[in-house]
């Protein structure tokens, strides 16, 4: 059992401040429309910029973006993917061409028709352009088959492009604004709400009016929508208990006994998990990681409920393995695979031929200090000695992806399965910035996307236990991702995005 050093109130965010609060509690009785007057919601992070070509993103901004634009697709509360602006979809024999039908009732807010022409420009601008996720929409082709007719044709079948279609690759913008320099502050989408611009203040409050022609306003349940940015928990804190929100994105889950004495709801979903990402397994910078034993050892050095308990009050779930319980590939047995052992993975480092250790370069910041102390502390007690670097909180990522050391502590959304391997385990992914590639990976990988959907499953299988047996990483929980909701309030939470869908929310009758 490692020594404990600090709460879990310690790693919260990085460079935490308050932004913003514009305060009134929200109004949810009905008006004519049967609709709550105003919904007030907190967010953690504001939009960089509203423009899909520059700054779309999803996760803890896609309340910004689902409240101004449609996307192509939708996901339901259980995650599950269904029709929105395409109605249909189709995919032709090899997978590599998507059929798109779209809804013929749909306009923009400036009055232009939403249109299968404007669709493939939408998409386009998103893939040339320089938005987070841009990339995941490299070598696909958009034609418009008719005016309600879509195709997507792909380099290679695609198994994750549904799921993107229902995320910030699928927002659909009108292309009159894309040479417009306001459009980064002034959307014109097709959304359920409409930004009033002169009432917001950029970076700090957003203020939304039901959009009176929106194609679907059954799913509309509010008039009005108010967006307050709070990045510090303390402030989110003290803004819930006065009552000036319906709900509220928590970040400190130490936090959650008080909410919910002061009568709110929490309502928790599971995305990321945090822990060891072992990136140099070929041993390029750090020889030592080329062995498996060395990376097993690092598995077995971690007290994974401790930690838990530690860093995030107890609120999560300890795994081993990075794919989600949501997996095809998800194997329960996997979590046992390595018990919190210091002897055991001492006796591998010296079955490795480092039987007095070895000293790991790694990076560290001051927002997750304690994390990182800990981190060190339980590698020092079976023998590795840990040199930290602090690169800057801004380097951080760029640092860890250039890649200038070889292992480091990290937190990472649990993606489904082909977008997760290719965040992650593609020789070419992201998260994998030595390219270190294994003949048995990429073979699971080509049978994932090309086999059927019985063998994609079982490759998928085969691919976690794989890379768990390597152990390609040292996972030590799933974070509980939670919100929050006022006893006026009712909330689906989906499963799938750390911010909850606009559409999930309701007066509570």
């Amino acid at each position: 059992m490692f020594r404990w050093k600090a709460t879990a109130a310690t790693i919260a965010i990085a460079a935490l401040a308050l932004t913003g609060c514009a305060g009134g509690q929200g109004d949810t009785g009905g008006g004519d429309s049967g609709r709550g007057d105003r919904l007030t919601l907190t967010a953690i992070v504001a939009p960089t910029s509203y423009d899909i070509g520059q700054g779309a993103e999803w996760g803890n901004r896609s309340p910004f973006f689902q409240a101004v634009f449609d996307t192509l697709l939708q996901k339901n509360a259980e995650g599950e993917i269904e029709p929105w602006l395409a109605t249909e979809w189709e995919y032709n024999d090899d997978n590599t061409v998507l059929t798109l039908t779209l809804r013929a009732d749909v306009e923009f807010t400036d009055g232009t028709p939403l249109d299968a022409e404007a669709v493939v420009a939408s998409l386009e601008y998103y893939r040339d352009g320089t938005s987070p996720q841009a990339a995941t929409m490299a070598g696909k082709e958009f034609a418009a088959v008719d005016a309600t007719t879509v195709t997507i044709t792909l380099p290679a079948p695609d198994p994750s492009l549904v799921n993107l279609l229902s995320n910030s690759q699928g927002l659909i913008q009108a292309p009159s604004t894309f040479d417009d320099p306001d459009s980064a502050t002034n959307p014109v989408g097709s959304g359920p709400y409409v930004l009033d611009t002169a009432a917001s203040v950029t970076g700090t409050t957003y203020l939304y009016t039901a959009n009176p022609d929106y194609w679907n306003p059954e799913a509309v349940k509010y008039d009005n929508l108010t967006i307050n940015v709070l990045e510090d928990p303390t402030a989110t804190l003290n803004a819930l208990k006065a009552g000036e929100m319906n709900g509220a994105k928590i970040v400190a889950n130490d936090t959650i006994p008080e909410i919910e004495a002061s009568g709110w709801t929490i309502e928790a979903n599971e995305l990321d998990f945090q822990g060891m990402l072992l990136f140099d397994r070929a041993g390029t910078m750090a020889p030592e990681l080329a062995d498996v034993n060395v990376r097993r050892a690092i598995n077995m050095a971690f007290d994974r409920e401790a930690l838990l308990e530690a860093l995030q009050s107890g609120y999560g779930t300890v795994t081993e393995q990075v794919f989600p319980e949501t997996s095809v590939g998800y194997d329960e047995a996997l979590d046992d695979t390595y018990g919190y052992d210091p002897e055991g993975a001492k006796d591998l480092l010296a079955e490795a031929g480092y039987p007095n250790g070895f000293t790991l370069n790694m990076m560290s910041t001051p927002a997750f200090q304690t994390t990182f102390d800990l981190v060190a502390q339980q590698l020092a007690d079976i023998g590795i000695t840990v040199n930290y670097t602090d690169p800057g909180t801004g380097n951080f990522i760029t640092d860890m992806l250039a890649p200038k050391y070889p292992a480091t502590w990290m937190a990472l959304e649990q993606n489904p399965d082909w977008q997760l391997i290719n965040f992650m385990i593609a020789p070419m992914a992201t998260f994998n910035p030595f390219h270190y590639e294994d003949p048995q990976v990429n073979e699971y990988i080509t049978t994932i996307q090309m086999g059927t959907e019985e063998e994609a499953a079982q490759a998928t299988a085969d691919l976690n236990a794989y890379i768990v047996d390597q152990a390609w990483f040292a996972p030590f929980y799933r974070v509980q991702g939670t919100y929050a909701v006022d006893a006026n309030t009712d909330l689906e939470f989906w499963p799938t995005n750390a911010y909850p869908s606009l559409f999930g929310f309701s007066p509570k009758s």
